[in-house]
């Protein structure tokens, strides 16, 4: 069995593992299975050649366990480190009376129980009091209190309800990452939004100043188209900067008055 454990981890860790199958290793006690499976959550060890379960390891997630076909008659105290146990097959196997299932009742989530082919279903009033012991008990050997058969779908559906139950507090840590990157993008997709606002707004300024270049440029022009106008209407200056005309006048105004 230890060998097969072994080759079943394919080089991951024990607390990696959910499901172990170990069916047909041939082995009559527990070996190579440790405490370290901490998230094992089904476990099948059909037609093993169990005889004992003693050392059976502690398996705090275990809700399913598949045990038939084996040798066992007694021990099932050695399953109590699986407390969220709620599918247990131990067809097949020398279990002859209620007290050795009396430990089953800690198994306050334990749903579905088969006890097909062992000597104990001879007992008189049998399903009536195993659910009695157990009151937890939906279905015994596939059958509920009032004979109805269990549909694989009803079993199914509650193995996925426990999974989902014990996976929801580790999906909160994931949840909350996720709350933490769809926050990210919103925050990156604010700062692309304004970056793209003020490209645009800057693109604005840029054509307004070139407006304002523009008309500063025909201002220009025009002021200089101006001057050369002024100039000639007001003829030539002399070296003191007086207009030749205005000079001329003075001077014939002085001769008028010398011949007077």
């Amino acid at each position: 069995m230890e060998k097969r454990v072994a080759l079943e981890l394919r080089g991951r860790s024990p607390s990696q593992i959910k499901e172990l199958n170990l069916d047909n290793c041939r082995s009559t006690n527990i070996v190579g299975l440790t405490d370290e499976y901490i998230n094992l959550e089904v476990l099948s060890l059909n037609n093993a050649g169990l005889t004992t379960l003693k050392g059976f390891p502690t398996l705090p997630k275990l809700r399913k366990l598949e045990l038939s076909d084996n040798r066992i008659s007694n021990g099932l105290n050695f399953l109590n480190g699986c407390k969220k146990l709620t599918h247990l097959n131990l067809s097949g196997n020398k279990i002859k009376d209620l007290e050795t299932l009396q430990p089953l009742e800690e198994f306050e989530n334990l749903k579905n129980l088969d006890l097909f082919n062992n000597d104990v279903t001879n007992i008189e009033d049998y399903r009536s009091k195993v659910f009695a012991l157990h009151p937890s008990l939906k279905y015994l050997d596939g059958f509920d209190k009032d004979d109805v058969e269990a549909e694989d779908s009803d079993v199914e559906e509650e193995d996925e309800m426990n999974g989902n139950n014990d996976s929801e507090e580790e999906g909160s840590d994931v949840d909350e990452e996720d709350d933490d990157l769809s926050l990210s993008a919103v925050y990156n997709a604010n700062l692309e939004e304004s970056s793209a606002s003020s490209v645009y707004e800057g693109s604005d300024v840029e054509e307004e100043e070139d407006d304002y270049d523009d008309e500063a440029d025909e201002d220009g022009e025009n002021d200089a188209d101006k001057e050369p106008n002024s100039k000639a209407q007001g003829g030539d200056e002399n070296e003191h900067g007086i207009p030749e005309e205005s000079t001329r006048g003075k001077k014939r105004k002085h001769e008028d008055e010398d011949e007077n």
